[in-house]
């Protein structure tokens, strides 16, 4: 029982973090993307650009229906390759985006300044988004179709989003302007950044394996020097075939200089690989940062 209660909470939670990062989301692009010309990539870019067209016509084309309705195919192919948790939270998402913009209609732009619009645009999307991620679904298909096509050609997710989004923007400055079309790259450029950060948080931490045949002292020094625990591997050289124990530890970024001193104090010879690492949980990780 306690667990199904459990089950429910994360549940509704995660519903909260989806729902304030569509609303992020329709807030960027009704109060400074729409306004000022700026569009988005993938889906969204591509109901921005038509809503532009045809908003006229009918109100098929409104931003609302279009990015619900561009979604739909993408997330009928996600439900397969991905999974139906992934597919529910990302139509959700989706849904309560087409709602809120919806809602916006009459929201006026909150600047004309282009490159005002650029950076705060981009820093409200991307937490948006990227929040809408973090809790385990999406607001726009492209990755889905970039993740279908690498298993049928030999590019990777970021290529083919990438390729999609050239193709977008270049329609985007025949329809807004190719100066509309340029901030609409760099405050994608931003919404992406942005959208890391959320996504991997701000404690970035460091992978380090370290090979030294002073691996007990170097070792035992991290630990009392740094506070914290090391794991031995047990390690054998392709050259000499010789086995030795290789450290293996995680440090956050400000403690990398400082491990470093205490390795080349100990051991000149040691050599050190430093890898960024996209989340570090478990252990006593977090209460051994001084």
């Amino acid at each position: 029982m306690q667990h199904k209660k459990e089950k429910i909470r994360k549940i509704i939670f995660r519903g909260i973090m989806i729902t304030i990062g569509s609303f992020l989301a329709a807030l960027s692009i009704q109060g400074f993307l729409v306004p000022n010309g700026i569009i988005d990539g993938g889906v969204i870019g591509v109901s921005l650009i038509l809503n532009t067209v045809l908003g006229d016509v009918s109100p098929i084309f409104s931003f609302g229906v279009l990015v619900v309705l561009l979604n739909l195919p993408f997330m009928y192919s996600g439900y397969k390759q991905i999974g139906k948790t992934f597919v529910l939270s990302s139509l959700y998402g989706i849904i309560m985006l087409s709602v809120f913009e919806t809602a916006m209609h009459s929201l006026h732009g909150f600047t004309e300044e282009p490159i005002l619009a650029v950076v705060f645009g981009g820093l409200v999307l991307g937490v948006g988004v990227g929040l809408v991620i973090r809790y385990g679904g999406a607001l726009d298909g492209t990755e889905i179709f970039g993740i279908i096509m690498t298993k049928k050609m030999p590019f990777s997710v970021g290529e083919v989003v990438m390729v999609i989004n050239v193709f977008i923007f270049s329609v985007a400055a025949f329809v807004y302007g190719y100066e509309n079309a340029m901030y609409s790259v760099m405050m994608y450029y931003l919404a992406f950044k942005t959208i890391d950060t959320v996504t991997q948080g701000l404690d970035e931490t460091k992978a380090v394996f370290i090979v030294s045949d002073k691996h007990e002292e170097l070792s035992a020094a991290i630990q009392a020097r740094l506070g914290r625990g090391t794991t031995l591997i047990r390690a054998r050289g392709g050259y000499a075939l010789q086995e030795k124990d290789m450290i293996y530890c995680i440090v956050n970024r400000l403690e990398v200089t400082k491990l470093k001193n205490v390795v080349y104090d100990i051991d000149e010879a040691a050599f050190v690989t430093i890898m960024n690492t996209q989340e570090t949980r478990g252990g006593k990780f977090k209460s051994a940062i001084h």
